[in-house]
């Protein structure tokens, strides 16, 4: 149940900044909630095997190349799905760092619940 709750829930963050950041389209709420769970199957495959090969670069920044990593796959999600568009890497990254926040109070959110 938790697992569908944080999708939504990822859903309307994108619809969100899609409203917030310029430059990046969503055309409707079911793109959004394809352009979710693309980006969360990205995140959960592709984002891992990332960070490993950036190790160096995120010793060096202190973990903010992090950021980055998370802006390019936003990007590249963009660029993948169909009516969700992300015009550069600054607004990819305004998002990422938006989705992060949201990720991060989804997460206070249960596990709070759990208790």
């Amino acid at each position: 149940m938790s697992l569908i709750f944080r999708w939504i829930v990822n859903a309307l963050a994108l619809l969100f900044v899609a409203y917030v950041v310029p430059g990046i389209v969503v055309a409707s709420f079911p793109v959004a909630l394809l352009a979710a769970l693309v980006l969360g199957l990205v995140n959960a495959i592709i984002r891992p095997i990332l960070l490993v090969l950036t190790l160096p670069i995120n010793v060096v920044t202190l973990g903010l190349f992090t950021f980055v990593v998370n802006a390019l796959l936003v990007w590249f999600v963009g660029s993948v799905i169909p009516g969700f568009s992300v015009a550069g890497f600054l607004p990819a990254l305004l998002a990422a760092l938006i989705l992060w926040a949201v990720s991060l109070a989804t997460s206070v959110v249960l596990r709070e619940a759990r208790r």
